[in-house]
């Protein structure tokens, strides 16, 4: 099957008992065993029908050998981070989601796990942060919020040389646009929140793991921890999976335009969009994704205010989080990476005044004459 028609027909994607072509919510905490140990399911954490569901169509459409869903993108990460051990040392990209950071500096390190913090883009760095506790190279590609681009068969090359896991955060483009297990990935994180459920109805993460015995793992965890995603949220989740392919090429074609815009205003003082042709990581998304996301993050030029400007719009929504219906912005260094320490985020080129848009499907034309409202009140 095409990709697309994967989206609608992957997985599970009727009931098998009365032929719905809706898989059902079993809103059931366990189930009747008509022999001891003899149940293909048992208790809901372990395992649900609506939940398995979901979790075999984004292990198809990641071309992996198993999925897992969570409560949220953050128990998704945290979950795969307790597959190591104290001592145990992983090489970071210097661009994650602020979540990401905190979970780290706060919590995984006073677990005793180490890391070092890199451009994934510079592969003689990331080399060079390899010691003999290394046991994994995690990042996000395209990065969150400044849209860098990641060579994922690189790393991962690097990453089997040396025996290391390696493991992408795939939310920003979503298995539509990049398919980091055909690239070398072991593991794929998504904060499935995001363009998967699509609708800002849901908060869900999932994980989509290569080999069997990756697999063994993260299902162990998953019923051990018990961060799992409840039937209602597995079904709005594959439900939103399923027009995937429809609001992608909405979204990429919006904000195509919308940095055709950007690109003509004087009030901008640079773009951090991976279809732009000046952006540094420009061929590489080329060869790497099948089309840019619809993710825009820009700076205003000096005297400019980053605050007024996103306040002052009226159809584009001011709110944390990304891949809805619905156009968001923010700003990172006050929203959703206000956990990183403002020196760090500086050195990691994300300043004061840097907006982030997550580009809708709504009329393109209603969007440009919002940003326009929005440029004149500042000026």
């Amino acid at each position: 099957m095409k990709f697309n028609t994967q989206l609608i027909h992957g997985g599970i994607s009727s009931d098998v008992t009365t032929g719905a072509v809706s898989v059902p919510i079993y809103m059931a905490s366990t189930f009747k065993q008509t022999k001891i140990g003899q149940a293909k399911y048992e208790y809901s954490r372990s395992g649900n029908p609506t939940r398995e569901a979901v979790e075999k169509l984004i292990a198809q459409l990641e071309n992996g050998d198993a999925g897992f869903a969570f409560a949220s993108g953050s128990a998704a990460i945290s979950t795969v981070f307790t597959l190591f051990s104290s001592g145990d040392h992983i090489i970071v990209g210097n661009d994650v989601y602020g979540g990401t950071f905190r979970l780290i500096d706060n919590v995984l390190k006073r677990m005793g796990l180490t890391f070092t913090v890199v451009d994934t883009r510079d592969l003689s760095a990331v080399q060079a942060a390899i010691n003999d506790h290394t046991v994994a190279i995690y990042f996000e590609t395209p990065t969150n919020p400044l849209l860098r681009i990641t060579d994922i068969n690189a790393i991962t090359t690097i990453a089997k040389q040396h025996h290391l896991l390696s493991i992408v955060d795939n939310t920003f483009a979503s298995p539509y646009i990049q398919k980091p297990l055909n690239l070398g990935a072991d593991i794929v994180i998504h904060s499935a929140s995001k363009y998967l459920g699509g609708h800002s109805d849901l908060i869900a993460g999932l994980v989509v793991t290569k080999t069997a015995t990756i697999s063994q793992k993260i299902g162990y965890l998953q019923n051990a921890i018990g961060a799992i995603l409840a039937p209602q949220e597995s079904w709005l989740l594959q439900r939103g999976i399923k027009t995937l392919g429809l609001r992608m090429q909405a979204h990429q074609n919006n904000a195509q335009s919308i940095f055709n815009y950007l690109k003509q205003r004087p009030e901008v003082a640079h773009i951090y969009y991976p279809g732009n042709p000046e952006h540094a990581d420009y061929a590489l998304a080329k060869q790497q994704m099948v089309g840019f996301g619809a993710m825009i993050a820009f700076e205003l030029q000096p005297g400019y205010d980053a605050e007024a400007f996103v306040e002052n719009l009226q159809l584009i929504t001011l709110a944390e989080s990304l891949g809805a219906l619905e156009s968001l912005i923010e700003i990172p260094a006050k929203m959703t990476h206000g956990a990183i320490p403002r020196a760090i985020r500086l050195e990691n080129g994300i300043r004061d005044e840097l907006i982030r848009l997550s580009v809708g499907v709504e009329d393109s034309s209603d969007l440009l004459a919002d940003l326009t409202h929005a440029f004149d009140q500042i000026i």
